[in-house]
């Protein structure tokens, strides 16, 4: 069964299948990339826990920031969060965002 959580006209924040929880998480266009990175990691925390499991469960972790200068403050922030006892693949990469005003989005996959 496909579950969704926090769905919207668009899209839903989360979708568990297959035992795995797929999430993404564009965050907040005002705030500065340390605070944006904090607030989405935060979100994807909380849809996490909504799915009833924790961020220790995560394969992997795909960030998105909308410009390299912009890259080693919101690899700070990601360091600081992971499990270090289970750290997921990752990847990072520059974007060109559908919204300017985008400053980072964030995708996850963990498993159930």
């Amino acid at each position: 069964m496909i579950q969704g959580y926090q769905k919207g006209s668009r899209m839903s924040q989360a979708v568990c299948y297959g035992g795995f929880v797929y999430i993404v998480d564009p965050g907040d266009r005002k705030a500065g990339i340390e605070d944006l990175t904090s607030d989405v990691l935060g979100k994807i925390d909380a849809l996490l826990k909504e799915a009833g499991i924790d961020h220790s469960r995560l394969i992997a972790v795909n960030r998105l920031p909308a410009g390299d200068r912009r890259f080693r403050r919101n690899e700070q922030r990601h360091d600081g969060w992971i499990d270090v006892e289970n750290p997921p693949a990752r990847a990072c990469l520059e974007a060109r965002l559908a919204d300017r005003d985008l400053r980072v989005e964030m995708t996850a996959v963990a498993a159930l």
